[in-house]
């Protein structure tokens, strides 16, 4: 039976897992605030520096130790085992995630649906629209967190070659073929797809300032899907011969593609229509866009619910790499099935999922509101500015100073020279942590 990734599973896998519904508002949103191609230029430097070593460093952790992230932690480390196993409690921060980011993929799916039969006419109609959805339909944002939530864990059980890479293998090329359709038809709208490059790929250094430095870097982290073990547990089930360095590559090739191309879809309707491109998060999507999408009548509809499909794809293999770290590190340490590890971590993922969603509506907001914060906001910075960046820490340092160096460099020494080794080394040790600790003092500054 097959126990590893084939390479193009590997690479669409960790793709899958990077490349999430952030891509369709975050990436965008922050470049063209913060400079337009000066951002991206930035982007493309931490990211093929900073978040590239430290995705390499996770991906030699799953190759040396084949197993978990605790037990790659506790297995190779050359001094405190003990105490460097509890750094496997960084995978909560995948669950975290996964807990709010379902109610984000049922609003998604909710609109893929809806959009067929009923395009607001307004903005207006539009926000208002979206206010009821989390505020006042429960039941709604409840169904269709409970297809997402489910959805997801099928996927799960199938284990990690049956069920994720079989999922990618589908999801990512189908993911690439209707954004790129979707972007052939941007180019038909001379006006707003001319704005949209421009305003993305145009040096506009009049908003670019310090923090614009610090966002870009915190992207990079963030798009790489670090500091949640997700790296280490599908490296481990990566086949010996696979060259990980060109896979690695290859990886943050297509995050960036699709980033790219998500943002020029996005802003060539916003210009189009002559729209606020400075609507952020979740309004730039469900507010902004349903708004637009009305002006082409029926076909308008069509176009709505193929790019919510589009966000849904992506979406899912989001959602599946987030919970199975921990579900393999139940797998080995409990000794229990697949199954009955989904049930423990599904069960939580629930609560934490219900939390969230009722965090919002208007009837329970006040008794799920903490520090001024609604649960889901809470659980949200917990994961996001604390667990992750803390995760993606602990793995630049435990590699680059508790792991074997010869042990890194017999791994590496098959596919990149001694001075790139070195050089690779050395900003993982020294300069990645240090730009690390820097981001998270501006969060929370």
């Amino acid at each position: 039976m097959k126990t590893h990734f084939s390479k193009l599973g590997f690479v669409l896998a960790v793709a899958g897992g990077a490349v999430g519904l952030g891509n369709a508002w975050k990436f965008p949103t922050l470049t063209a605030q913060n400079g337009g191609f000066a951002f991206v230029l930035l982007y493309l430097f931490f990211t093929l520096s900073i978040g590239l070593s430290i995705f390499l460093a996770e991906l030699a952790m799953g190759r040396l130790s084949r197993s978990d992230l605790a037990s790659a932690y506790e297995s190779l480390a050359i001094r405190g085992k003990k105490q460097w196993k509890f750094a496997g409690i960084f995978m909560l921060g995948g669950i975290f995630v996964l807990s709010f980011y379902l109610m984000i993929m049922g609003w998604v799916l909710k609109y893929t649906i809806f959009s067929l039969f009923y395009l607001p006419k307004s903005l207006e109609e539009a926000g208002t629209n979206f206010n009821l959805l989390i505020s006042q339909e429960l039941s709604l944002s409840v169904f269709f967190y409970l297809i997402s939530f489910f959805l997801t864990l099928f996927v799960v059980s199938k284990g990690i070659i049956k069920g994720i890479e079989r999922l990618n293998l589908i999801i990512m090329p189908s993911l690439f073929l209707m954004l790129l359709s979707m972007l052939i038809f941007c180019l038909f709208f001379e006006k707003g797809f001319g704005e949209a490059f421009s305003y993305l790929f145009s040096p506009n250094l009049a908003h670019f300032k310090l923090t614009s430095v610090l966002e870009a870097l915190g992207l990079s982290l963030f798009t790489l899907c670090l500091g949640i073990g997700c790296i280490v547990t599908y490296s481990a089930a990566l086949d010996k011969k696979t060259n990980f360095i060109k896979s690695s590559l290859f990886v943050v090739f297509i995050n960036i593609i699709i980033s790219l191309m998500m943002g020029l879809i996005v802003f060539t309707f916003i210009f189009e229509f002559d729209a606020n491109p400075a609507t952020q998060g979740a309004g730039l999507v469900f507010v902004a866009l349903t708004s637009l999408f009305t002006h082409f009548g029926i076909f308008g509809n069509f176009l709505a619910s193929y790019f919510f499909l589009a966000l849904f794809f992506a979406g899912i293999t989001s959602a599946v790499s987030m919970i199975e770290p921990l579900v393999f590190y139940f797998i080995n340490h409990l000794k229990i099935s697949r199954k009955k590890a989904l049930f423990y971590l599904g069960s939580l993922v629930l609560v934490l999922g219900m939390l969230c969603i009722l965090s919002l509506n208007a009837d329970f907001a006040r008794s799920l509101s903490f520090f001024h914060l609604s649960f889901f906001e809470l659980l949200d910075k917990l994961a996001s500015n604390i667990l992750l960046p803390l995760g993606a820490l602990a793995s630049a340092i435990f590699v680059g100073f508790f792991v074997k160096k010869q042990s890194l460099y017999k791994l590496f020494s098959k596919f990149m020279s001694k001075r790139i080794f070195e050089l690779w080394y050395f900003c993982l040790r020294f300069i990645a942590p240090l730009m690390i600790v820097v981001v998270m003092f501006y969060l929370f500054a």
